[in-house]
């Protein structure tokens, strides 16, 4: 699943506005904020997820989910999991 931060994320790397990436995926300008202003994983109607992610990929960004290795050597961004505090 594809969080709001990704979908900000890949945009940045692209350099693309929000209107821009709505157009290449077919969806509403309005679709796309709600997907980035959403907290965590992007909740919404399977088609346009789908459409959401064929968009970024077909523009060249490689989605990477938790606990999942890269394919690619190019560039990417991802959080590292949070560090847990040593037991005192």
């Amino acid at each position: 699943m594809i969080t709001s931060a990704q979908i900000r994320a890949a945009r940045a790397l692209l350099g693309m506005d929000q209107r821009t990436l709505a157009e290449r995926a077919g969806l509403s300008l309005p679709t796309i904020q709600r997907m980035e202003a959403s907290d965590g994983q992007v909740r919404g109607v399977v088609d346009s997820l789908v459409k959401l992610v064929q968009a970024l990929e077909a523009a060249g960004i490689e989605l990477i989910g938790d606990n999942t290795q890269s394919k690619g050597g190019g560039r990417g961004v991802r959080f590292r999991e949070a560090k847990t505090p040593p037991n005192t």
